[in-house]
């Protein structure tokens, strides 16, 4: 099984990052509206919403890939962050092998160190050289964890880092989010995954938000936050 483990170079700070009034129109189609929060150390927080698009683009906005329609994102001065996309194929659009990818984000650049990275993700022999391009959906998920492992920082931002992984590299995913020390948000389709690593609930919507800080399990089940959870949805938009 592939042995991720996420390391922090530096700790994080009080906080990590606020967002204010963000909202975002994606193919002429209101994605997100009105959303405000602050996450501070300690919070692993859980990104849900019914529509997949308002949860990448928030992310994206997060991120700095996406920029909002009003609002805006303050990170925290300690804060450094390393984002996993849900269409990660900008990362691999130029054909080179595997080891020699991995060496840009390396600031030691040690072959031997490279090896033992890309070796931890079940990329063994040959494989290092192969072409970056050609890598499966599972093989540049695994890619992407060596290098979010190789550069160490205080805050992981993930969209959807399940979609491609077989069951032991979710499970190694899984142990390695529980043990990791810094600031962290995720969407996931992988419910056990956001009930045992996350500790808040971030719902987002093109009808505003709801913030709480409780397992997704817990958040599920209550149900004064079901009666929320309507309003963020209005019938009156179903057609």
């Amino acid at each position: 099984a592939p042995y991720i483990n996420f390391k922090t170079d530096k700790p994080c700070g009080t906080k990590i990052v606020s967002v204010e009034d963000i909202s975002c129109t994606v193919d002429s189609e209101k994605v997100l509206d009105n959303i405000s929060f602050t996450i501070e150390k300690g919070d692993r927080v859980a990104i849900v919403g019914k529509n997949s698009r308002s949860k990448t683009a928030l992310l994206e906005i997060l991120a700095g890939k996406q920029t909002p329609d009003t609002g805006e994102v303050t990170w925290g001065e300690s804060i450094e962050y390393a984002y996993f996309p849900k269409d990660n194929s900008e990362y691999f659009s130029e054909p080179q092998p595997l080891m020699q990818w991995l060496s840009q984000y390396d600031d030691e650049n040690d072959d031997q160190r490279l090896r033992s990275y890309l070796g931890r993700m079940l990329f063994s022999g040959d494989d290092v050289e192969k072409s970056v391009s050609v890598l499966s959906g599972g093989e540049k998920a695994r890619a992407l964890f060596s290098k979010m492992m190789i550069t160490e920082e205080n805050t992981l931002l993930f969209d959807e880092p399940t979609d491609h992984l077989d069951l032991e590299a979710i499970s190694s995913l899984n142990t390695a989010l529980e043990k990791y020390t810094g600031g962290l948000i995720l969407s996931s389709h992988d419910f056990q995954l956001l009930n045992t690593v996350c500790n808040r609930v971030i719902e987002v919507s093109d009808h505003g938000m709801i913030s709480q800080a409780m397992t997704f399990d817990e958040y599920m089940q209550s149900e004064r936050i079901q009666r929320e959870r309507e309003k963020l949805y209005p019938v009156a938009n179903k057609v």
